[in-house]
């Protein structure tokens, strides 16, 4: 099996011949320590930590960034000046009861995502052929936007269908462009493909925004005969982390701007393999590189991947949410081929409003919740999906808790 394209875009933007291991650990380590220089000569948050390490084991001694210190004082991270920032995401994470927080990006931190996203995207897309993009367009360093840039760097064309229509229009826009792929949440695809009356034109996809749960996988993978090219980003990573491969097989890391560990709950760095949380040290964002970041997903990092490439690779991610999740819900329920949308709401009972084709199936996806979920008392409400309405979650899935 070739390379990744992963693997020629990291050689291409750090001018090198080829991309070995110890090549990529000995750049991670030079982008370190300037990093490092960079933060000492700022001062501030970082302030203690040291100038210069000798070795990559030695970042497991500085101390951990969290999602509470980013959201009370975002500028004391910003290593760059205002004039410098093209693009600020504000806000709290869609789906999520964290802190609200401020992340900072410039030009070039902009330019690298557009990169990183064409060599993910390029891996499913050829010139000429048509991206349905399902992601929010709010400007011009927006997350659609930049995706978008992806697709026509690589000779596609993208459909800018956004986020928040109802699945009338959806449908609409996928009879009139017949894309022949797609780049969005999963659910929202999976969804689209029980209105949308018959096969999809869309015949593969890059899912990201959101965890994609087994069973969630092997729906749309059966609906699309075709695997999946799931995606890990967030906004302290840059928008872009980790990108499936044609292996199928984990997501490779953009390991010359990221450098990932897994920790255990004491904060141990664990062995490969072994589950933990996720925390990344970004080395390659200009404006807000940040230390040991926990970013409170939930994966563990794969043994070399078989296409030979030579960035490693991360698991499924999920959100560490406890024993009752939405994914737990997902893929419980989703097998159900009628479903199309449910809403999920835990106050001692797990109560799921739910939409199908035809507004039946309340005692299937009542059985299926309880083996997912045992012990559990559960009430489903059922109502038919109309084409007139939007998907049940703008944003990330979660447990809605009282």
């Amino acid at each position: 099996m070739r390379k990744t394209r992963l693997d020629n875009w990291i050689c291409e933007i750090e001018s090198l011949p080829e991309l070995t291991r110890e090549g990529l650990d000995a750049l991670q380590l030079r982008r370190l320590n300037e990093t490092l220089a960079r933060l000492k000569i700022r001062g501030g948050i970082y302030a203690g930590c040291p100038e210069k390490l000798e070795d990559l084991s030695q970042l497991a001694e500085l101390p951990f960034t969290t999602p509470a210190m980013l959201a009370k004082n975002p500028g004391a991270f910003l290593l760059t000046s205002q004039a410098e920032v093209s693009r600020v995401i504000s806000g709290a994470t869609s789906g999520t009861t964290g802190p609200a927080k401020r992340v900072f990006y410039t030009q070039r931190d902009t330019e690298n995502t557009i990169g990183f996203f064409a060599a993910g995207i390029g891996e499913m897309l050829s010139p000429g052929e048509k991206c349905l993009i399902a992601f929010p367009f709010s400007g011009p360093f927006g997350l659609g936007d930049l995706i978008a840039k992806a697709v026509e760097r690589l000779g596609g064309i993208p459909i800018r269908a956004g986020f928040g229509q109802n699945w009338g229009e959806l449908s609409a826009l996928v009879e009139e462009t017949q894309p022949e792929t797609y780049i969005g949440f999963p659910v929202t695809l999976l969804s689209l493909s029980r209105m949308y009356g018959k096969p999809l034109p869309i015949r593969r996809a890059l899912v990201s925004g959101d965890a994609c749960p087994k069973g969630v996988i092997e729906a749309l993978e059966a609906c699309l005969r075709s695997k999946l090219y799931p995606h890990y980003g967030s906004r302290e990573c840059g928008l872009g982390g980790a990108v499936t491969c044609p292996a199928h097989e984990g997501m490779h890391l953009r390991e010359n701007h990221i450098i990932p560990e897994i920790i255990g709950e004491n904060g141990q760095v664990l062995p490969e393999g072994e589950y933990g949380e996720l925390v990344i040290t970004t080395i390659g964002l200009e404006a807000m590189p940040l230390l040991r970041y926990r970013t409170g997903d939930y994966t563990r990092i794969l043994p070399p991947c078989p296409c030979g490439g030579v960035t490693r690779r991360i698991d499924t991610v999920s959100r560490m949410e406890g024993a009752i999740s939405i994914e737990t819900l997902d893929s419980a329920l989703f097998p159900l081929e009628a479903l199309v949308d449910y809403h999920a709401c835990f106050d001692g009972t797990l109560h799921l409003d739910a939409r199908t084709v035809d507004g039946s199936g309340g005692d299937w996806l009542t059985q299926a919740a309880q083996d997912g979920c045992p012990g559990i008392s559960v009430k489903v409400q059922v109502s038919q999906a109309l084409l007139s309405q939007r998907p049940m979650y703008l944003g990330k899935r979660f447990l809605e808790t009282e």
